[in-house]
């Protein structure tokens, strides 16, 4: 599995404070960096992002909004880390000039943003028809649950990971949600990997930007922890997207794609989850 590396000492900072009775701690912060992302000689935008996996998180956002084709052949991707800016670089000519106009804000951590017409993402998809074993939702959510990451070792972030049966390929993770999906589509992209037999699983709530990207991406299933939005379960039942959520221990709930499921396990036979095993939307609903 392609896993978030908690160790890595660029991500955190150490920050000294007090705690609750006045004594002194010192605790691992997640770092926040500018991220200015061009498409060959236009600035596209800046993101805020921890700093790792540029050239994933470029690909991935530029995929994301119809900027990049998924037949684009790309002539280099240019990273400097002093300059905070990457670029990248595609045999088409490219001006986005008009699409950068219409800008609209999300609901993601550390704002999202989508260019352009959000509806041309999803009219006209037609995902596979790929089962999703209610056996493989309850094997992934507790390994994802107790992989080494960036969130147990600081908080303060999201996590998306692309999965293949029971077992997660790709973990990302972001200070927001949408900086995570990004990075795995842009993954997917430069390793040429198949969504047709995917499932992603995010840590986020299932919002209208999450069924857009997971759609985009052309993955059937969508999975989180934590809850939805009203949006976000019209625009997965319109693209025939399985949406399940609130997925903790032996719980999950459906509102969209409930055909592919194969209800192959005994809930009464799976594992209350360990509190110590629970991230932040365990805790807060639609955190």
């Amino acid at each position: 599995m392609v896993a978030p590396e908690p160790g890595d000492a660029r991500l955190t900072t150490r920050v000294s404070g007090l705690d609750h009775e006045g004594r002194p701690v010192e605790i691992a912060v997640v770092n926040e960096r500018p991220l200015t992302i061009y498409l060959n000689s236009q600035e596209i935008v800046t993101v805020m992002t921890i700093g790792d996996r540029p050239d994933e998180l470029a690909v991935g956002y530029l995929l994301n909004q119809n900027m990049l084709r998924p037949d684009d052949r790309l002539t280099g991707i240019d990273y400097d880390d002093d300059l905070e800016v990457v670029v990248v670089r595609t045999e088409r000519a490219t001006n986005y000039e008009e699409k950068l106009k219409k800008k609209i804000r999300t609901s993601g951590c550390a704002v999202g943003t989508v260019f352009g017409d959000l509806m041309e993402k999803i009219e006209g998809v037609v995902l596979p028809g790929t089962e999703v074993h209610t056996a493989w939702l309850y094997a992934l959510s507790k390994r994802i649950n107790t992989t080494p990451s960036l969130y147990l070792e600081a908080g303060a972030i999201h996590g998306c990971v692309l999965c293949q049966g029971d077992r997660p390929l790709v973990y990302m993770e972001d200070v927001g949600r949408h900086n995570a999906v990004d990075k795995i589509a842009g993954w997917m992209f430069l390793n040429r990997v198949s969504a047709d037999d995917k499932l992603f699983y995010t840590t986020g709530r299932l919002t209208s930007e999450m069924v857009i990207k997971t759609v985009q991406m052309g993955i059937p299933a969508l999975v989180s922890r934590s809850g939805f939005t009203a949006w976000g379960v019209d625009l997965a039942r319109q693209a025939g997207l399985t949406l399940i959520g609130r997925m903790k221990g032996k719980r999950f709930v459906v509102l969209a794609g409930e055909q592919r499921l194969v209800w192959d396990a005994d809930p009464a036979r799976v594992e209350d989850e360990d509190s110590r095993s629970r991230r932040k939307a365990s805790v807060t609903e639609d955190a």
